[in-house]
């Protein structure tokens, strides 16, 4: 009797043990919702979804022009990008399937970089059409009221909202005069949504850039360069708690957030071959998307709202 009871007691902590680990597989699992992402697969730069896990492949655009920064709506029926297809830097929209696009800026000067509001109703992007530098501006969703939020000689970019919609991520280079470099000193800086309240939110050597809120609002993920190496940071919101999440030996920038906020996917490489990788932002699990020897960047995590 006492064998027959050691057995079943084998049995059932061996089916225990069988289901801690199926739940850890399982919760550890990233987010279902499909990435948009760059790349010049194809010989030209296209914008491109795939799924989470890196299949499903699809080419959105496939434009002779250049394709660039893809940014789902918040509802995850469209994507945002610039486009140089009609002679300069526009400001488009599509739908998620890549029809009906639909050009939303018209303007002589470069208009890069767009990201829609949490409501839908407010597009904010860098533009130089003030001719000082490159600057933040707001629109409408359909690129009619548009106007400077920010006005001045330092080189702004990567503007991103909040998840409530009432602030506004941005970097701003605060360039040394003897500072020559390329990447010269960028910090993150945030502001309100109508552009007052300007505040600087990191203090670090190195060009800091690429800002995205977590979907609670708590955190703050986005790229930096620390003794010539660039990886992903994370942050409080306030800018406190600063981590280097990746502390790779090859480059790590544009981080985006997934819909739980469990998951970074973000672009890795060096020397022009780069490619698309998701990190856990708690265990720091890495797992590798695409695989070739081209250049695939500027990844974008659909996060629509439930």
């Amino acid at each position: 009797m006492v064998k027959v009871n050691w057995m079943i007691l084998l049995l059932f902590l061996l089916a225990c043990g069988k289901s801690n680990r199926d739940k850890v597989e399982i919760s550890s699992l990233p987010d279902s919702e499909p990435i948009a992402f760059i790349s010049n697969r194809d010989g030209n730069t296209e914008i491109y979804t795939m799924a989470s896990d890196g299949s499903s492949l699809l080419n959105l655009t496939n434009n002779e022009a250049t394709d660039y920064a893809a940014q789902w709506s918040p509802d995850g029926q469209s994507i945002l990008f610039y486009s140089s297809r009609e002679g300069n830097n526009e400001i488009y929209a599509m739908h998620a399937d890549g029809s009906n696009v639909r050009r939303l800026t018209n303007h002589p000067a470069s208009d890069v970089l767009p990201s829609l509001s949490p409501d839908g109703k407010s597009i904010v992007f860098m533009s130089d059409r003030d001719s000082l530098s490159r600057n933040v501006y707001l629109m409408k969703s359909d690129g009619s009221n548009v106007r400077p939020l920010t006005h001045n000689n330092a080189y702004e970019e990567s503007p991103s909202w909040s998840a409530d919609g009432k602030r506004i991520l941005f970097t701003r280079q605060l360039r040394d005069d003897k500072d020559t470099t390329h990447a010269a000193n960028g910090e993150i800086f945030i502001m309100n949504g109508d552009g007052s309240n300007v505040r600087r939110l990191t203090n670090k050597e190195g060009y800091d850039s690429g800002a995205k809120f977590s979907p609670d609002g708590t955190s703050i993920a986005f790229y930096g360069q620390s003794e010539g190496v660039w990886d992903l940071y994370t942050m409080n919101a306030d800018g406190s708690n600063l981590t280097n999440i990746t502390q790779d030996s090859i480059e790590c920038y544009s981080p985006d957030w997934s819909a739980s906020g469990d998951w970074l996917v973000y672009t890795a490489g060096s020397e022009n071959n780069y490619n698309i990788w998701i990190i856990n932002v708690e265990s720091k699990e890495r797992r590798q998307l695409t695989d070739t020897p081209c250049r695939e960047v500027g990844p974008s995590w659909r996060k629509p709202k439930s």
